[in-house]
This record gives C-alpha cells, structure tokens and sequence, in this order.
C-alpha cells in the first residue's frame, strides 16, 4: 500500500519533457516581453512571465543572445513552413504576393526583437532569416511565373532583394500598417506580368538564369 505513495508529484515527471515544456514556455514569454518592451527587458522579466526560476532560463539559454537567437530561428522555421504551405495548397497566381506581404506583416511585428539582436552584437541581420528562403521563395516563383501572375524575367535574387528591402524598411521604419500595405501594392504592380513598360516585357523566360 505504502508503494502507491505520492507518484503524481511534478518533480517526477520524466525530466526531458519537463525540460521542452520549459522551454518553450521560456520561449513563448520571451517573444511577448520583447515585443512589449524591447530592448530594456530583462531576462527577469521573461523567467516571471514564464512562471520559471531565472536559473531554469539560464540553464537553457545561457545569455540574452541565446535566447534572441532561438526567437528568431523560431521565427525563420515558421516562415519556411508558411512557404511551403503556400506552394503545396495556395492558388499559385497570388501564393507567391500573399507569402510576400506575410513576411513584411512578421517583420513589422518582431521589429524589437530584432533591433535588440543588433544592439547586442548578435549575428542576425534582417535579410538572413530571408535569405534561409531563398528555395521556398524559388519554387513560389516559378509558380507565379508559370500562371501569368508575375513577369517571366524576374529571377529569385530580385524577390529577395525586394522582400529585404521591405522587410528592412517595416522594421527600422516602423512603418504602420497603411504605409507598409501602399509600399508592398507598389513592389506587386513592378513584379506582375501585365506591366505596361515595353523594356520590362521583353526578355528572358520564366525560370532563366
């Protein structure tokens, strides 16, 4: 009987999974500080929104970098999913504008936690979540490209420069909404097929070089 002693208790729970639900909770609270606070939050702050010790934040992320850098590797992985999720099941005329205007709506809204990775020395730039893309973006393209919806001698390397310039410009401008929305309807109307500048319509075929 005494062997059916208190078994339920937290600290018995197999450490492993213990340890994953502690960090993404230390994850999750740490994408919600920043954006709130930006760089003046401290590491106390998301061990407290988290429900953790500052030990266990530690213990995961041993610096204020490390933790950063997880939000953004969180951040690129999400992208890429939304990407290929977009080429699998979007219709390919618009998947390739709506993957587009959804990276510049995500940049705009880590635009703190971004700015915190470049004040603290971090080796994130906001083009090199971009550029990890760079093949889900390819095969949108050839997509757009091969229903008419985008022009036939735009090649991968513009869509990166101009989704960089943009996501770039959402966050050290802080653009609002409106402004980002006008922006991006300009980069579309340059990139679809039925542009009327003669010099743009001639060229190279869909895919070349």
């Amino acid at each position: 009987m005494t062997h059916h002693s208190s078994s339920a208790s937290p600290e018995r729970k197999p450490p492993r999974a213990d340890a994953q639900r502690n960090r993404a909770r230390i994850l999750a609270a740490a994408e919600a500080v920043f954006a709130e606070k930006g760089p003046s939050a401290s590491t106390e702050e998301v061990a407290a929104r988290a429900g953790v010790a500052i030990g266990t934040v530690f213990r995961h992320f041993p610096t204020k970098d490390d933790l950063l850098a997880a939000i953004m590797k969180g951040l690129r992985q999400r992208l890429i999913e939304e990407a290929d999720a977009l080429a699998g099941g979007g219709d390919p005329a618009t998947a390739l504008f709506a993957f587009f205007t959804f990276v510049v709506e995500q940049a705009a809204a880590t635009r703190t936690v971004a700015d915190l990775l470049v004040r603290t020395g971090v080796a994130v730039r906001p083009d090199e979540p971009i550029q990890d893309l760079a093949q889900s973006l390819a095969e949108l393209l050839v997509q757009a490209q091969r229903a008419g919806a985008v022009r036939p001698d735009i090649r991968v390397a513009e869509v990166v420069a101009l989704l960089t310039a943009a996501c770039h410009g959402a966050l050290s401008g802080a653009w609002d909404e409106d402004l980002r929305h006008r922006t991006v309807a300009i980069m579309f109307a340059g990139m679809r097929a039925a542009n009327p500048e003669p010099s743009f319509s001639a060229g190279a075929e869909p895919g070349s070089r």
